[in-house]
């Protein structure tokens, strides 16, 4: 299984550089976006089907908080896990992020195994980016 990743940033060599360590980190990327702030981030999740988000917090136009603030607004949207990816080392700033939705934190810099590991904690994969055992048929449907 792939999934398909929503990078925010407003470093245009900084979202390059997570999508290349995502990709050599293993971790099972179909589609990568890119947004260079929050309200770019919503336009993308207005078209396209994202799995994962991977925020920073410090932007122009719309920072990292306030594109939390907008999902958790959407029923549908608060569901995509966050992970803030930032070089804050706050802990009440951190807090703040959890307490607005982010399922994850990792700080810059960072190497591909723990990118890796976060990506498939907050989506709830296993370490190869399954979801758990399918049980498949169990039998209660004649179809």
């Amino acid at each position: 299984m792939s999934f398909n990743v929503l990078i925010v940033d407003d470093s245009k060599s900084m979202r390059r550089v997570i999508k290349k360590i995502i990709s050599i980190s293993g971790f099972k990327m179909d589609r990568c976006f890119e947004a260079g702030n929050g309200k770019e981030a919503l336009n993308v999740l207005a078209d396209d089907w994202i799995d994962v988000i991977m925020s920073d917090i410090n932007m122009p136009e719309m920072n990292g908080f306030k594109l939390l603030e907008e999902l958790q607004k959407d029923d549908l949207l608060k569901n995509i896990p966050v992970v803030v990816i930032t070089t804050e080392s706050s802990e009440e700033r951190m807090q703040n992020a959890l307490n607005l939705g982010a399922k994850g934190f990792i700080k810059k810099p960072f190497l591909p195994e723990d990118l890796k590991r976060i990506l498939h904690e907050v989506i709830g994969v296993d370490d190869d980016g399954y979801y758990g055992e399918d049980s498949g048929d169990n039998g209660d449907f004649d179809f």
